[in-house]
């Protein structure tokens, strides 16, 4: 972990500008391949109408986010298409949340997500879990992509921001269910991965912790 200058602040977001460095985001993406050979990516499809969406996905630790036609968004302990249990989240994960937060306890959830060229994500709010006191926090790997935040609701103004490989965002207190999305990504503007496009990797308290 290697931040040299102060964290950028908007909106209530904290955005640790290159936190990790070249060294570290490499040891992050050799865990991520590790995660994608137990739990490999699938794509998501859409409440009610099974529409895809256009990132791939998939997690680790105990519990994941998913989503399906039929029973929409949640979270479950097994992979939507292998039924086989979530991979642990890597240690190095790990320390980049107890970094950047000082939440009394490890996340439950880590999802990851990948953009090919040409994906985006609409404007959410994470509200899926059962605590919203705990932060949320997102880091980026590969190539840079414009995010877009907003505000509580749909309707508020909004603004975006480049994010580039290494970077990692903290929502809370205020900023923990403001909307915000991915409106693309910048293709060839980063060689870590190999290849075109982007990991997202998203770290959520899912259940309120146990004295």
């Amino acid at each position: 972990m290697s931040e040299t200058t102060a964290p950028l602040r908007t909106r209530g977001l904290v955005i640790h500008e290159q936190f990790l460095d070249r060294a570290a985001q490499e040891l992050v993406l050799q865990a991520v391949r590790g995660i994608l050979a137990e739990a490999p990516l699938y794509v998501p499809k859409m409440p009610r109408t099974g529409r895809p969406m256009s990132v791939r996905m998939t997690n680790c630790g105990p519990l994941g986010w998913v989503t399906s036609k039929d029973e929409g968004y949640r979270y479950q302990a097994t992979h939507l298409e292998t039924g086989r249990p979530w991979p642990p989240i890597p240690a190095i994960i790990l320390a980049v949340w107890d970094e950047v937060t000082d939440y009394p306890a490890p996340p439950e959830a880590c999802l990851v997500n990948w953009y090919e060229p040409g994906a985006k994500l609409g404007l959410h709010v994470d509200s899926d879990e059962e605590v919203f006191h705990a932060p949320v926090v997102s880091i980026s790997l590969g190539d840079d992509a414009w995010f877009r935040i907003g505000g509580p609701k749909r309707r508020d103004s909004t603004e975006r921001v480049r994010l580039r490989s290494g970077d990692v965002i903290v929502m809370g207190d205020d900023a923990r269910l403001i909307h915000h999305g991915v409106d693309r990504i910048v293709p060839g503007t980063c060689n870590l991965i190999g290849e075109p496009g982007r990991f997202n990797l998203t770290l959520r308290r899912v259940t309120p912790p146990t004295a």
